[in-house]
């Protein structure tokens, strides 16, 4: 029975949530594999019976979010990632054998044995609610953990329907939902999880963290950043222009793994912008269709409004593709090409997460290299080439997350690949079993035999000890 609270004491009912976890989970015990099984099918009931009031609570959330792009993004690649579990859970929660010195340890075992680590926060953005939510949860459960999430503001009518549909499949001692009205992150952020888990901005990730270290609780970051693309000018144009721009018009740009700027070779410049152009009017003619979605608040639309005028007055050359302005009133935002741009300008210095692409010519690979790697690692970097040196060139001196050859974004979808960031883009991983072993402890257990050596090691030392010692300190010298 959930405790009955003033609606102003939020931290008091977060606090009541985890301990109720946490009694619960002492008292249950490590679920069975059957349990664990029987939960991620609740997860993706809950996907499939309310499909549609899903797709609804996003798309009011966002003003106009495409039904087209929430069915590819959320609903069928959160859909996969727990069919995935599923599948392998067997396999996952199995304990393994691990190897003895047997030079010592004569006849004992190690194994190491995955168990839960008890209970998990989740914090989830607004940008993909539902694919990260329920793709976080599938780890989460996965491995055997209750959770508690909190959601965006951004996220309101989404998390008022979760709110309203979860008690229907979990128990509060397995899941809760809470909704961001004002406060709530600060407070969820100080609880005293096994697991905090984070995806937003790298400022954020810094109050996130510095709140878990206060319980030395352990943290999972998805950050994000400025994520790079290079086009080898050996490889088609056309195909590349085809597939960054599809990426960068999907969600209008608001994805964490979105290219943020591109290196086109100096001699393809005048090609490129022809060839972006000529896609943009074949997929993308008209802003104020629905398959086109809208900037999420007003906040962000002013942001990105903003930050062309900034590159724009300070010199750098904006070329609207669209021919169509941003409208406030929809939010709607024309995809937009910058070139020329420097550092004392906005759209160099921190994450788009719109429909801008930053365009940079270069002349040599090394340019490229050199550029990123001034400057923090990416989350994300797409080389497209069909030179194999090249592509492994750029994959060896360039260090971001994740990498997709010859496309952007969909390594992300690739279940049994982890996903996470490096240095300023996040730390850890999740997807498949790296998503299982992220939320558990893989605990290492030694047996020993019933006969042990180590009795004959016993002080007082003497020679025995002495030729022992010896003889193993040269053997394993």
């Amino acid at each position: 029975m959930k405790a009955k609270f003033d609606s102003t004491d939020m931290e008091g009912e977060l606090h009541y949530c985890l301990q109720q976890q946490k009694s619960y989970a002492e008292k249950q015990g490590i679920e069975s594999i059957a349990v664990r099984k029987a939960h991620l099918l609740n997860l993706k009931a809950i996907i499939n019976d309310h499909r549609e009031a899903l797709i609804e609570a996003v798309n009011q959330d966002y003003g106009n979010r495409s039904r087209h792009e929430t069915l590819l993004a959320e609903i069928i690649t959160a859909t996969d990632d727990i069919n995935s579990s599923i599948k392998n859970l067997k396999k996952w929660t199995k304990v393994q054998k691990r190897k003895v010195d047997m030079s010592m340890y004569f006849g004992a075992k190690n194994r190491l044995v995955p168990q839960p680590l008890g209970v998990i926060g989740l914090i989830v953005p607004w940008n993909f609610p539902i694919n990260l939510l329920f793709s976080q949860l599938s780890a989460v459960f996965a491995a055997g953990n209750k959770a508690m999430v909190k959601l965006s503001e951004n996220s309101r009518h989404l998390a008022a329907l979760l709110i309203q549909l979860i008690p229907q499949y979990f128990e509060p001692e397995k899941l809760q939902i809470f909704d961001e009205t004002g406060g709530v992150g600060v407070a969820f952020s100080k609880l005293s999880f096994d697991h905090l888990m984070f995806t937003g901005s790298g400022a954020t990730g810094k109050k996130v963290m510095a709140a878990a270290a206060e319980n030395l609780t352990a943290v999972t970051l998805e950050l994000g950043g400025k994520s790079p693309a290079v086009i080898d000018p050996n490889y088609s144009l056309a195909k590349a222009v085809e597939r960054i721009m599809f990426v960068k018009q999907f969600n209008a740009g608001q994805i964490c793994t979105n290219i943020d700027y591109l290196f086109v070779h100096k001699s393809q410049k005048d090609s490129f912008i022809q060839a972006v152009i000529k896609w943009v009017e074949k997929h993308v003619p008209d802003i104020n269709h629905k398959d086109y979605t809208s900037i999420i608040d007003d906040r962000s639309f002013q942001r990105l409004c903003q930050c062309v005028e900034d590159a724009q007055s300070k010199g750098a050359t904006v070329i609207n593709l669209n021919n169509q302005q941003a409208d406030a009133s929809t939010r709607k935002f024309p995809l937009t090409l910058i070139f020329n741009s420097t550092d004392a300008m906005e759209i160099d210095t921190r994450e788009t997460f719109g429909p801008i692409l930053m365009v940079k010519t270069y002349d040599q690979p090394e340019e490229v290299v050199s550029y990123i790697n001034q400057r923090d690692r990416p989350l994300a970097f797409y080389p497209f080439s069909q030179n194999k040196g090249l592509i492994n060139y750029y994959i060896n001196h360039v260090m971001s997350g994740g990498v997709s050859v010859n496309d952007a974004l969909f390594h992300v979808g690739q279940h049994d690949l982890p996903f996470g960031g490096v240095g300023a883009s996040g730390m850890g991983h999740y997807h498949g079993y790296e998503g299982f072993l992220n939320f558990s402890k893989m605990r290492p257990v030694f047996y020993q035999s019933s006969f042990s050596s180590m009795k004959f090691l016993a002080p007082p030392y003497g020679n025995f000890a002495d030729r022992v010692l010896n003889f193993l300190t040269h053997a394993k010298s």
